[in-house]
Formats: C-alpha cells, structure tokens, sequence
C-alpha cells in the first residue's frame, strides 16, 4: 500500500516539474530555430504526449488485441478534447492564433472523417493502415509548409533564450518529455494499485484511473503551456494529439493486427471522436472572429461535463 501511495505522489511531482521544463525548452527550441510555437505544439510536444497512447497500441496489436488499440485511440481523442482541453480551459481562456481555422482545423476535420470513412466497413486492413500514414505524411507536409516566421510569441516566464545553447535546451527538452511519460506511468501504476486495494472493479479502473492517466501527459503538456502564456502549444498540442492519434497511432492496429471490428466501435466511439472534434474546431472558428480572439474559461464546464457522459454511455454499455 505504502508503495503505490509513494508511486502516485512522487509520479505526481515528477510531472509538474517535468511539464514545466518540457514546455519551456520545447518553446525555446522553436525561437532558436526561428519556428512558430503553434508548430512545436502540433508536431513535437504532440508526438511526445501521444507516446503513451502509441506504445499501449502496439503492445495491444502484437497481442492480438487490436480493438484495444483502437479504442485506445478513439478514447484518448474524446478525452483531450473534453477533458483535457476542457480542465484546461479552467485555469485561463485559451487565445487562438489567426489563421488557425484556415489550415490546422480543416486539416484534422480531414483526417476525422477520413478514419470515419476506413472504419464504416468494419473491418480495418493493412491497406487502411497505409492509406492512414501516407494521409498523415500529406498533412504533416502542408502543416510545416511556410511554418517559418509566423506570429507566435513567448512570454518573458521562459528562460532568457541568449542565455542557452540549441542543443542544451533540445537534451532538456527530450529529458522532459521521457521524465513526463514516465512519470505518468507510474502515477497510474499506483493509482491502479490503489483501487485494487480497495476493491473497485477493473472496468471502473479502466474507465477513471487508466483512461485519464493515459492523457495525462496532454493534460499537463496544454495546462502549463496556458499558465505560461503559450496558448499557440496548448491548443497545437490538442490538435496535433489527435492528428498523431489517427494518423500514426491507429495505422498499428491496421498494420499489425489487421481484421474485423466491432459495430461499437463506429456506431458509439467514433461518433463521440467525430462529436467532440467537430466541437472544438468550430469553438476555434466561432471565437476566431478578432485578430487575437479567446475561448472563453465557461467553455471548459459543458466539454467536461461531456466526457463524464460518455464515460457513463461506456458504462452502461458494459453492463447491458
């Protein structure tokens, strides 16, 4: 019991501190190399917090437990756009960049449907799978085209840029980023312990504890990036999440264990990965209208309020 206790509170510190250095450096890399934040969050702080998600999948399809791995992936979409995006809206309304709802929303709205599109036949094939990542590689190239120069400043909370090298602040980036992942891990490990202990089902574990702990590098990732001013990071990490999800995470199934799925997985889970994306893109385009313009913190409420619905639809799925 002692031992979980001191994994959940030592993960716990480890990724505050770990979030914290992961950002500042991951934004200080984008000023050294003349990149816009907005970019950093939807490539390198987006393929970081997707590791998780990346690794459960694999591990899922080489056991041949590939409907795992999908819901795996569907499950953590509707999570960093609900929970995720939600909780974080909480601490500060979430600027968004101009521009954005001209190229990154119609682009992962793109890789959405597309996926809708795979999944209808139930059944997802080695075929489905490189159709994904070509898809992915098409999206990534339109996505870096003319990233340089674009308006995305950091806030004077980060560390005086002249007064670090690149490859200091890439190492303290990389440092950070396996210190965020693990840390989760073992945040969850003793978590999972915990209920066990006490007795709670393995399907209430499944739906709480490992379904958010699974988003927790997100979660932390979007968090301090709002708290420190980068809002271009933290919504560029929920975009670039669920871009990296789709479209490099659910081709491991495809490619490893391809075959049939269940109607479920269309008919519930993608509709909510279609709903809560569709959601988000049009609160970027609805409060797009300035030159600066903000989602407002009251948006955080109904999004999370989302997600504990879909986590009580999963449940009564499960005893129906």
């Amino acid at each position: 019991m002692l031992l979980f206790i001191a994994a959940l509170i030592s993960g716990l510190i480890i990724l505050v501190i770990s979030s914290d250095k992961f950002i500042e450096h991951s934004a200080l890399v984008a000023e050294k190399l003349n990149i816009s934040p907005i970019i950093i969050g939807l490539t390198l702080v987006a393929l970081g917090t997707s590791a998780p998600e990346m690794v459960v999948s694999a591990i899922a399809s080489l056991d041949d437990a590939p409907e795992i791995a999908i819901g795996n992936v569907l499950g953590s979409n509707i999570a960093n756009v609900a929970l995720v995006f939600g909780s974080t809206l909480f601490f500060s309304a979430i600027s968004i960049k101009k521009g954005l709802a001209t190229k990154e929303v119609p682009l992962l709205m793109f890789i959405t449907v597309f996926v809708g599109a795979l999944l209808y036949d139930l059944h997802l094939s080695f075929f489905d799978g490189v159709l994904l990542i070509i898809a992915f590689i098409v999206v990534l190239t339109l996505l870096l085209r003319g990233s340089k120069n674009l308006e995305g400043e950091l806030t004077e909370e980060l560390p005086d840029a002249e007064s670090t090298t690149l490859g200091r602040s890439l190492i303290i980036a990389i440092i950070g980023l396996l210190a965020l992942i693990g840390s989760s891990k073992l945040l969850v490990w003793g978590a999972i312990g915990i209920a066990q202990i006490f007795g709670v089902s393995e399907l209430i574990i499944g739906l709480t504890i490992v379904a958010i702990g699974t988003s927790l590098p997100e979660l932390a990732a979007s968090i301090t990036s709002v708290k420190k001013g980068l809002h271009d990071i933290a919504i560029g990490n929920i975009l670039g999440s669920n871009l990296f999800n789709l479209a490099t995470v659910l081709p491991l199934p495809a490619l490893l264990a391809p075959g049939a799925i269940s109607s479920s997985v269309l008919h519930r889970d993608y509709l909510w990965v279609l709903g809560t994306t569709t959601m988000f893109c049009l609160l970027i385009i609805i409060f797009n209208t300035k030159k600066r313009s903000a989602i407002p913190k009251w948006v955080g409420l109904p999004l999370i309020s989302g997600y504990f619905v879909y986590l009580f639809t999963l449940y009564q799925s499960s005893i129906s």
